[in-house]
């Protein structure tokens, strides 16, 4: 969440940035400014009273050493007063702090000014693109006809034993996506990443340390008797490692990888965007994530790009990476970049990746933060991104390697696959 010290620094420049994701927060901001009066002019009210308590119970010792007992007696009932005033105030900033937060967590993080404006994901910037389209024939096949054709992925017995958006794979398709985990995830430890096998559920407190918290459309899965929330990807369980965790700036960047199924309920989806592995409430995906030195996340996040461009090129798939507009951002994220792979028999763009530095966004949810050579303790810096979500890239892989002896797979994932065509 934003921090508070920065809204009262420059209240109006926070209000501006937030209408670059087209979010009006004038009325929040002055509320939290509101507040924060009340917070501390109680504060200094407390810390006055609490003064005179200090020296009314010296004068009570004095008093009762000399034996004037009803004087004693006197300032005994002044301090019970100021007693049982300090208790209204104590409150009035415990509920002031508690509503700042509850306020807090409800305003998006700013965008940094590297955002371009827009409102939707026409608005866009395509920052570079590589690879070659396929020209496929005339009779080529969507990959769930793909799937089908060659038993690969079975969408019906899916939605037989859990619902829509819960493929079941099989044979070579289930070898495939097993290789691919494996792929991203040697080619993370090469990068330097280290690899965490986080647990797939987790509790609100993680939750609301990366921002899926509150859930305000309803899109985690949530296992009420426990309070428990199954995860929308390994983000969450791995940027909350560190949470309430003050890190020495020698520890720092901290570089994870890990693969996790994710789930989520996609609300609202319809039409050709959820057809076959466009869009699953279960997907596997190999995430990374950096903890970084405030100095150097917009470095990290160049080498982030980069990295996640040298998968796709491994697996020779035509790609562009958009700079996504103000209006298209997600609630947490100081500036994200998405990879889109081109599906040559869908004639379309898929999304297989999104790279997103969120500044101390993240850090002062989480209370992460390091001590530097001068002793002080500042917010980290958190990023992380998609390397790769599954889904997209086998239907993208699927299509676009069709060819009227099978299916070819590229040359990177043989090794792991163990054969080099679906037959």
């Amino acid at each position: 969440m934003l921090t508070l010290a920065a809204i009262k620094e420059n209240p109006e420049e926070i209000v501006r940035k937030l209408a670059k994701k087209h979010f009006d927060a004038k009325e929040l901001i002055n509320k939290v400014l509101e507040l924060d009066k009340i917070r501390r002019a109680s504060q200094v009210e407390l810390d006055k009273r609490l003064a005179e308590l200090k020296n009314l119970s010296a004068q009570t010792g004095k008093y009762m050493k000399e034996g004037k007992k009803e004087e004693a007696e006197k300032i005994k009932q002044q301090v019970a007063e100021l007693k049982e005033g300090n208790k209204s105030l104590e409150k009035a900033m415990s509920d002031a702090e508690d509503n700042i937060v509850d306020i807090l967590l409800n305003i998006p993080n700013t965008p940094c000014d590297m955002v371009p404006e827009g409102r939707t994901a026409e608005d866009n910037i395509i920052e570079r693109t590589g690879g070659i389209i396929p020209a496929l024939s005339d009779n080529a096949l969507p990959h769930w006809e793909l799937a089908k054709k060659y038993d690969l992925i079975d969408f019906e017995l899916g939605v037989k034993i859990t619902g829509a958006g819960f493929p079941v794979y099989k044979g070579k398709g289930a070898r495939l996506q097993r290789a691919l985990i494996s792929f991203f995830l040697d080619n993370a430890r090469e990068a330097g990443y280290l690899e965490i096998q986080p647990p797939y559920v987790v509790n609100a407190a993680s939750g609301y340390g990366t921002g899926q918290l509150p859930d305000k459309e309803g899109q985690m899965y949530h296992c009420n008797e426990d309070d428990l929330y199954l995860i929308p990807t390994a983000e969450v369980p791995v940027t909350n490692l560190y949470r309430d965790v003050i890190l020495n700036e020698s520890d720092l960047p901290i570089k994870n990888t890990a693969y996790s199924a994710c789930f989520r309920r996609e609300a609202g989806s319809y039409g050709k965007d959820v057809r076959g592995l466009n869009r699953l409430h279960q997907f596997d995906k190999v995430e990374i994530v950096q903890i970084q030195h405030p100095d150097h996340s917009y470095e990290a996040l160049k080498e982030m790009i980069n990295y996640v461009q040298t998968l796709v090129e491994k697996l020779e798939l035509p790609w562009h990476i958009l700079r996504l507009c103000g209006g298209d951002m997600s609630f947490t994220s100081a500036i994200t970049f998405d990879f889109e792979v081109y599906s040559a028999a869908q004639k379309r763009w898929l999304e297989v990746s999104s790279v997103s530095n969120f500044e101390s966004y993240q850090a002062n949810r989480l209370k992460c933060r390091f001590k530097g050579a001068d002793k002080k303790t500042r917010l980290v810096h958190t990023l992380n991104g998609s390397a790769l979500a599954l889904p997209r890239i086998m239907a993208a892989l699927l299509e676009n390697n069709q060819t009227p002896e099978g299916i070819r797979i590229p040359k990177a994932l043989v090794p792991y696959t163990g054969f080099d065509v679906i037959d």
